[in-house]
């Protein structure tokens, strides 16, 4: 391990937390080769989602920012550029953890102002990344919500989750605890290059599955579904019908987008890949962010009658917290279906 303290002046991590407040480390591990965590004392840990009125929920807590998931479409690449970090391989290799995150947030439940309001969890980036494993943020902070029988929910790509199964099985039976896990496709060729640092589709389902079998209802959020590459009828059906074995209580299909930050790292990405389809890709996405509306209500229908098909129903609205992306301002589309923030 090498570490040392941060000296970059008014750019970077320490621009935000403050020169001097910022340690960064490197460890000489293979599972973290080329990563580098920038250790930070958060000021805040809960926080307001904006435009929280058009939300199942309105607070959230995010103890990292950048993802060694390396999901190529991640919506919260942008959020690197806040940092004068590089949205690219930066927010695949340059975390930083909030070391803080159990202590604070117990701190902030305990204020008077605080009125017990639902937490939300992997809406930004996934609170149970590699990082998790060596900094293990999320027993202290799941026991203080737990503490104060706070009602939350976590969406997350990772194994890592069934770590602290015992935990979340004492949150359950003290509040309403909504677990849900992202799988898109089932296509192993997509995933080894769209989602390099994620566990596989298979290893996610089995995550649903044992959750689902200690009596943890867990739903499937569907997301991404890449057009042209995984939404054909034939890739719809097999991903819906692997999700139906695995348990999961409900699906919830969202259509790829694509915001500033994002949108250039997969068009590089669709380009080396997939060339045949940049053009198709530019005429999709023209009018911004999001795909055209009549086409994420065809892929909503057909995945919604094939679930209907095998079992599952569609998520309904505050049954399980759904875990969806917040409509900020200067967003195009703002009319458009509300679209998963981590994805």
């Amino acid at each position: 391990m090498r570490w040392d303290n941060l000296t970059d002046g008014p750019s970077g991590p320490a621009a935000l937390f403050g020169a001097g407040a910022v340690v960064t480390r490197t460890f000489d591990t293979p599972e973290f080769r080329g990563i580098t965590f920038h250790e930070v004392r958060a000021r805040s840990i809960v926080n307001r989602v904006p435009g929280a009125s058009r939300m199942p929920f309105e607070w959230t807590v995010n103890p990292y920012r950048g993802c060694t998931h390396a999901c190529v479409y991640c919506f919260a690449r942008k959020t690197h550029s806040y940092l004068d970090l590089d949205t690219g391989l930066g927010f695949d290799s340059q975390i930083v953890v909030k070391t803080n995150a159990p202590e604070l947030l117990r701190t902030e439940l305990a204020a008077p102002r605080w009125t017990g309001a639902h937490i939300a969890m992997g809406t930004n980036v996934d609170c149970y990344q590699r990082a998790e494993g060596r900094y293990r943020l999320m027993p202290g902070i799941i026991e203080a919500l737990t503490d104060r029988a706070n009602p939350f929910s976590i969406l997350t790509k990772g194994t890592l989750i069934l770590r602290d199964l015992d935990l979340l099985r004492r949150a359950a039976a003290v509040t309403e605890v909504g677990i849900s896990v992202s799988v898109g496709f089932t296509d192993a060729g997509l995933w080894r290059t769209l989602e390099p640092g994620t566990p596989s589709p298979a290893r996610r389902l089995d995550v649903v599955r044992t959750l689902t079998d200690v009596g943890i209802g867990c739903g499937v959020l569907m997301a991404p579904v890449v057009p042209f590459l995984s939404d054909s009828p034939e890739q719809l059906r097999g991903t819906v019908r692997a999700i139906a074995k695995s348990g999961a209580t409900s699906v919830t299909p969202l259509v790829l987008h694509l915001r500033p930050g994002a949108r250039e790292w997969f068009m590089a990405w669709l380009a080396a890949h997939h060339p045949h389809l940049v053009e198709r890709y530019e005429r999709m996405y023209a009018g911004g962010s999001y795909a055209p509306t009549w086409y994420q209500r065809r892929i909503t229908r057909q995945v919604h009658e094939l679930a209907d098909a095998y079992g599952i129903g569609p998520a309904r609205r505050g049954a399980a917290r759904r875990i969806t992306r917040p409509q900020e301002a200067g967003d195009d589309d703002a009319s458009g279906p509300t679209q998963l923030t981590l994805l």
